[in-house]
């Protein structure tokens, strides 16, 4: 079993850091996974290194790093150079670099309609991420669906404000959820 389910049941809160001045709380919360979104190539080893002597799982969203291409190269400096404990992304053409890399993958999913939803699964059916992050996360029905069509492991990710949106999560299929509000970090 990848250390990322073990941290899961452990606490399933995963601090989503979308700014750099939420890193520093994130480490010291207690998640136990983090997903880096921000960052650059000046800063991620210093970031990468800081998260991991905390004993946490590192995850990063390599669309969202400044300074790296999106390409081949940019991934494979990440994933060879920097060792996160898996990669995010929201390009499929992405999934299967890091699957070949051997990296652990989060395929992000944004879903807004019914014709994106049927895009999307076919996407997750064709690529095989290790896991979804079905966003916004606070819709049960699509993530339960999602699920079912995929056999994917679920994350619930975006607009989740409150503890009755992580109820309604972990409700559904998500094994977890991501949220960049600090005050629920604690509920896990």
């Amino acid at each position: 079993m990848h250390d990322f389910f073990k941290k899961i049941e452990a606490n399933p809160i995963i601090a989503s850091v979308n700014n750099l001045e939420q890193l520093e709380a994130a480490i010291d919360s207690p998640c136990r996974n983090i997903f880096l979104l921000a960052g650059n190539i000046f800063n991620l080893k210093e970031i990468a290194y800081r998260v991991k002597t905390q004993q946490k799982g590192l995850y990063i969203q390599v669309d969202l790093i400044d300074g790296f291409s999106k390409d081949t190269w940019g991934l494979e400096y990440i994933v060879k150079n920097i060792y996160p404990d898996g990669i995010i992304t929201v390009k499929p053409s992405l999934v299967k670099m890091a699957k070949d890399l051997g990296a652990f993958i989060i395929y992000r999913a944004f879903i807004n309609n019914s014709m994106l939803l049927e895009k999307e699964i076919q996407s997750i059916r064709d690529y095989r991420p290790n896991v979804v992050e079905i966003l916004p996360g606070i819709m049960p029905k699509i993530i339960d669906k999602v699920h079912l069509e995929t056999n994917i492991p679920i994350v619930a990710g975006g607009l989740i404000m409150d503890h009755d949106d992580i109820a309604i999560c972990l409700d559904s299929k998500a094994i977890a959820l991501s949220t960049s509000n600090k005050g629920l970090w604690y509920d896990g």
